[in-house]
């Protein structure tokens, strides 16, 4: 498989440490959550850089599907991602929700939408069947 793009992130120090992308865009430093033993310093996490990601994929994939349904989205439409850790039998697991905002336009429609989108989104067709995503409309 060929690449239409890729990017490279070197981290040290694991979850007290540091992340920086190989063109200098990202440079963070991480900080472990209190809720999962840490000191809960200034840094991000993995779990919001993960949200994030999966937040702005879904909602570009979520454009998709409604271009692809000659739909248009309202231009205020948001998407909130929540990722969750859990204590599962191997160590921890994640989970998401994908809850979506689109003011004016009718909630079956809106949420018929971010359920297509869920097969659509390359992060929900990466974690398929490896997390538990849910996705709804506020």
């Amino acid at each position: 498989m060929s690449n239409n793009y890729e990017t490279t992130v070197k981290t040290q120090g694991a979850r007290g440490g540091t992340v920086s992308s190989d063109d200098g865009r990202l440079n963070l430093n991480l900080s472990v959550p209190k809720a999962i033993g840490g000191d809960d310093g200034p840094g991000t996490n993995p779990e919001q850089l993960f949200a994030a990601g999966y937040g702005a994929c879904f909602q570009g994939a979520l454009g998709l599907v409604a271009r692809q349904q000659g739909l248009k989205l309202p231009e205020d439409t948001t998407v909130t991602a929540t990722v969750g850790m859990a204590k599962d039998d191997v160590s921890f697991s994640l989970n998401a929700k994908l809850v979506g905002h689109f003011p004016g336009m009718d909630h079956a429609q809106a949420q018929a939408l971010m359920e297509q989108t869920l097969e659509v989104c390359p992060y929900s067709r990466a974690t398929k069947g490896n997390m538990v995503t849910t996705v709804s409309v506020e």
